[in-house]
């Protein structure tokens, strides 16, 4: 793959080393960078596996994001474009941020609210959240948001671990064209939370809902009783700023800590390095604020910073497969950061829809979630960024805070290869090992591993500091074990592999998912694939494959051939799969996340569990069926 090169690797390569030269000392002179109360005293205390950073200092969240702007001319640009998928929108400038962020954080003092408590909130994506993040944080309490598609079940076991008293949510969701009853999941997992006090109700619709009186509060009611300015409480460095559970498709959902300071700290350093953000950008991540990317990348590093972003409600193709590109063109995105699910799926649709809109605002594309193959990075390169915007693939955790190995624009980025991550981002010092922990070679896949500690790291799991030490610092002494596979090339660049325990044992060979779905995503038909391992008397594991054809193909014998030999190729006979199922639709979450664990049960035979993630139920149901008439065939 030949590099397409955009800046020079000295700068860069200059700047890396001195931060790892001096840690500590490195990241004191970023956090000057952010509004402080109280100067810290020691940068970093590291008592492993925990670490606190800049201990002694004080700040506050809500005041770094914006009270700060209130004192230059940002307090009138726009903070927010918010728009849903009918084309309501609504524009929001920072002055009118910072109000309604203090009236809210009144209410929420006036019914009880206050430093240290943790309040959950359940909202779609409106502006509303972000209002409810920074009141919350604003009077000192620790927000704990669960993604709106969760059902109540999961919703009830967030709440439960918590222990939380109030809950803010929404009347309605809006997706496809449809209104999501959020109330009626809210009401039904409250019968089993028996914490919960009040209900902060944000009201869209003139439909009737369900109201327990003394318990649900109409969210525009408070604010008319409420104070137009809240003092923000001054908390300690380590002071909690949020807890998010991840999704727990596998046990029980470990609830991630982040602090205040070190968490502002990072992020806003690495959106500056890796978005170059300047105050002309106009940025928009696709990602839902629910997930880790909402919390850092839509709401606080942006904020920060006095960008302003855009938010959108709704699904990527709805009700048109031009919606994103319509979007970019009429706000004129100069930053889109998404994710390589969604970008296949376009792919499958040709390049008619985008070119029905001027996209020339861009100038740096990003990607998060998963890795990006070069098939997928080529065509986003060329397609959506005009070959003249830089791609940076990000890799990073809802554990490590922020982004951690990615092209940095900001700082004069290294020659970019499609499908790499390129090199870690100053302060972070990354490797690849073998299951001894010693350093692998070129080109040898291995475990990645980040051996000294980072300002966003997680403080720890909540209320489990046991369950901390043992996923995380475990596996290798002394350093942070990522869970993940990937691959260091001869030029030091990082090539991710996804997950180490989403792997196969084909014939005592250990595959990775990832690396076989990238095998059959690079043949030029193909536009997404999932991989599955079913049991197999002879191997241990046999390959499954479902893939999703672009449109003007057909699942024909030279086809399913062509992919075959593809995998052979790139990776080896003992890949070739049992099966290769084509169908319509992957099931996926919301945020574009293909659930492998459905397909894996429907190969079994086996429930499938929660399906109240998924974007399309269909999905499942075309795969059964499909499932279902292949091997009655072949046993008859």
């Amino acid at each position: 793959m030949e590099n397409k090169k955009f800046y020079p690797i000295k700068r860069y390569l200059e700047f890396y080393n001195h931060a790892i030269s001096d840690l500590e000392s490195f990241w004191e002179k970023e956090a000057e960078k952010i509004p402080w109360f109280k100067r810290w005293e020691k940068g970093l205390v590291w008592e492993e596996p925990f670490a606190r950073w800049f201990v002694g200092g004080a700040l506050n969240a809500s005041y770094a994001c914006v009270d700060v702007h209130m004192h230059s001319w940002r307090k009138n640009k726009v903070a927010i474009y918010w728009e849903d998928e009918n084309g309501n929108t609504k524009t929001i400038s920072y002055t009118q941020l910072y109000r309604e962020v203090n009236r809210f954080a009144s209410a929420l003092k006036d019914i009880g609210v206050k430093k240290g408590d943790i309040v959950v909130l359940y909202l779609p994506m409106i502006p509303e959240l972000v209002i409810s993040m920074l009141a919350t944080a604003r009077i000192g309490a620790i927000h704990a948001i669960v993604f709106s598609g969760f059902s109540s079940e999961a919703l009830a076991d967030r709440i439960n671990d918590t222990g939380a008293k109030v809950l803010i949510t929404a009347d309605f969701g809006i997706r496809r064209g449809k209104f999501v009853p959020l109330k009626e999941i809210i009401d039904s997992a409250l019968k089993s939370t028996p914490t919960i006090e009040k209900v902060v109700l944000v009201k869209r619709t003139q439909e009737e809902i369900n109201m327990e009186e003394g318990r649900d509060l109409l969210y525009h009611e408070l604010l008319t009783q409420a104070e137009n300015y809240t003092e923000p409480e001054s908390v300690e460095s380590s002071h909690p700023l949020y807890i998010l559970y991840t999704s727990g498709t596998t046990g029980k959902p470990k609830g991630i800590v982040h602090s205040t300071g070190g968490y502002l700290v990072y992020n806003y350093a690495t959106y500056k390095w890796v978005f170059d953000v300047s105050d002309e950008s106009i940025y928009w991540c696709t990602a839902d604020i629910g997930w880790v990317t909402g919390h850092s990348y839509i709401v606080y590093a942006p904020l920060l910073h006095g960008a302003t972003i855009v938010m959108y409600e709704g699904a990527p193709d709805y009700p048109h497969l031009d919606r994103w590109w319509e979007i970019i063109e009429k706000y004129g995105v100069t930053i889109f950061y998404t994710s390589p699910t969604a970008l296949r799926m376009f792919m499958r649709h040709g390049e008619e829809w985008i070119k029905r809109h001027d996209l020339s605002s861009l100038k740096i594309l990003g990607t998060v979630g998963e890795p990006i193959n070069p098939e997928v990075w080529e065509w986003y390169y060329r397609h959506i960024g005009g070959e003249r915007c830089p791609i940076v693939d990000t890799w990073w955790q809802t554990e490590t805070g922020g982004m951690m190995i990615s092209p940095a624009p900001g700082l004069g980025p290294v020659p970019l290869k499609a499908g790499s991550t390129t090199l870690p981002l100053p302060g972070i010092d990354a490797e690849v090992v073998d299951d001894s922990g010693n350093p692998v070679a070129t080109g040898i896949k291995g475990y990645l591993v980040i051996k000294r500690p980072w300002p966003g790291m997680l403080m720890g799991l909540y209320h489990d500091p046991v369950r901390y030490k043992e996923v995380y610092w475990t596996k290798f002494k002394g350093v942070y074990y990522t869970g993940d596979y990937a691959i260091k090339d001869e030029e030091g660049y990082f090539w991710l592999l996804g997950r180490a325990d989403e792997t196969l044992k084909v014939a005592g060979h250990r595959i990775g998912t990832a690396e076989v779905e990238s095998a059959v995503v690079a043949n030029a038909f193909v536009a997404e694939a999932a991989v599955v391992g079913v049991p197999d008397p002879i191997k241990g594991e046999a390959i499954v494959i479902f893939t999703i054809l672009k449109d003007g193909y057909k699942p024909e014998a030279d086809v399913k051939e062509n992919i075959i030999d593809s995998i052979r190729k790139q990776i080896g006979a003992l890949a070739t799969p049992r099966e290769i199922y084509f169908v319509e639709k992957l099931p996926k979450t919301r945020s574009g996340k293909i659930m492998r664990r459905i397909l894996k049960a429907i190969t079994q035979g086996v429930p499938i569990g929660d399906v109240t993630t998924l974007e399309d139920e269909a999905s499942v149901d075309e795969i059964k069926q499909l499932y279902d008439e292949v091997h009655s065939m072949l046993k008859g």
